[in-house]
């Protein structure tokens, strides 16, 4: 167990030592900001569930060649997206070997070496990093401004000019200060995963990858109709298979999420990459995907949020990104910090250069840009009938028909649309959406 340092008062507390609060406390030390770091795990990363895909371009003018030093399981050079019914499956998947090298585009890693070598980055900068210790609420002064956070341990209380919330979703900081409302399940989903154990090279060949390589699956369809979707994901030497799903979705269905891990593992297009395959782990963790339209206010007096505390998870069908954009966020938390502090002014109005800065960059661009694809993309229609439609069509496009005449596409959209209840009328509609969504 970490000691807490002895400064009595610190620039800035962050509290959580994933990748929002680690970036946030590099862009601190690096200023020559005092800055602590306070984790409830025994190390960054040990409370982290996480079964997908780092994209780290944000480090690239963090951390020059940070691809040489960050613990990787397998550099992603094939993308696919599965669109499933209960015995149909169509991938679209796209494999270039420009994302083979460096700086690469994405990668599996495991969280708790990712978090933990990111959270180093940080102590080398010289930040504090206390471990094995909550933060149980703020500390605040006279005027109301919060000025520190109390700790679980006796006389363990840490004050700072400001504090940055980076404690991960449902935040018990930011309610406390006022900036993050009642969780609605509406704006939630679970993710649900299995670790299973294979031989590297089984996967490799299973899956046609170079030692080194790997593969990332999106599915929609395997969710028994539930709004969420699939995953899988290949590390050295184990897979991840999993599901997100709805939370309200799920409640009102009476399925158990193993249950729908359990239906995707048998179906036929994945049930033969994990013959053989031994369960290593399960885990599960919630995730917020309101988008731009459910997130909260980001600055308080003294105090910042960032990260999945701050609602920053962008769940767009397409795009699934998560820890690339609480780097972003943490490290814009840090700086904007920074700068207040240089000013004396940490007030609210001091430290709106924060959201600023996001609305500058990815951060907020793309969630702004895509607000409306949670929406879209969790809808009955996308969910349930446009699967079957997808599968069904091409099943029928490829099926030959001989003696007779094969069908035109048109026609056979249209006979499969009436047959799954699509109106011609709401297809063109969801068409122009999507389209308008992803413009």
């Amino acid at each position: 167990m970490a000691h807490i340092p002895s400064p009595e008062s610190f620039d800035a507390v962050v509290v959580g030592a994933g990748p929002a609060g680690s970036a946030a406390a590099l862009a601190l030390a690096r200023a020559g900001r005092s800055v602590v770091v306070v984790e409830r795990g025994p190390f960054p990363g040990s409370k982290n569930v996480y079964g997908g895909v780092v994209y780290a371009r944000v480090l690239d003018d963090v951390i020059p060649n940070w691809w040489e030093q960050v613990p990787v399981q397998r550099w992603v050079v094939r993308r696919s997206t599965m669109v499933m019914t209960g015995s149909q499956a169509l991938t679209v998947d796209i494999r270039t070997q420009a994302w083979g090298q460096p700086p690469y585009n994405g990668m599996t890693v495991y969280r708790a070496d990712f978090d933990s070598w990111l959270a180093d980055q940080a102590v080398e900068a010289g930040a504090s990093l206390v471990t094995s210790t909550v933060a149980t609420g703020l500390l605040r002064d006279g005027t109301g401004c919060v000025t520190g956070v109390r700790t679980d341990r006796p006389g363990g209380d840490l004050t700072a000019k400001l504090v940055i919330a980076c404690d991960g979703v449902n935040s018990f900081l930011a309610k406390e200060a006022g900036l993050l409302p009642k969780a609605e399940a509406a704006h939630h989903t679970l993710g649900v995963k299995e670790v299973l154990a294979l031989p590297a090279d089984v996967i490799e060949d299973r899956f046609g990858l170079a030692p080194g390589e790997g593969l990332d699956i999106e599915m929609i369809g395997c969710t028994r109709g539930i709004p969420g979707g699939g995953f899988l994901y290949t590390n050295r030497d184990t897979v991840n298979v999993g599901v997100v799903v709805s939370v309200a979705g799920l409640a009102g269905s009476g399925i158990r999420p193993e249950d729908l891990i359990a239906d995707l593992k048998e179906h036929p297009a994945v049930a033969p990459w994990l013959r053989g395959a031994t369960v290593k782990e399960y885990s599960a963790h919630l995730i917020p995907e309101g988008g731009y339209d459910a997130m909260p206010a980001l600055a308080a007096d003294g105090f910042l949020v960032a990260g999945d505390a701050a609602g920053m998870t962008l769940a767009a069908g397409i795009w699934l990104e998560g820890v690339n954009f609480a780097i972003g966020a943490g490290l814009a938390a840090g700086e904007a910090a920074s700068a207040a502090i240089a000013r004396g002014d940490v007030s609210a109005g001091g430290l709106a250069g924060y959201r600023k800065s996001l609305e500058a960059g990815f951060v907020l661009q793309d969630h702004k840009r895509l607000r409306g694809a949670p929406h879209l993309v969790l809808s009955d229609r996308m969910q349930r009938q446009y699967t079957h439609l997808i599968c069904d069509l091409a099943e029928q496009v490829f099926t030959v028909t001989n003696p007779q005449p094969k069908p035109g596409i048109i026609k056979l959209l249209r006979r499969t649309a009436r047959r799954h209840g699509i109106r011609w009328r709401d297809l063109v509609r969801d068409g122009i959406e999507t389209a308008r969504v992803f413009r």
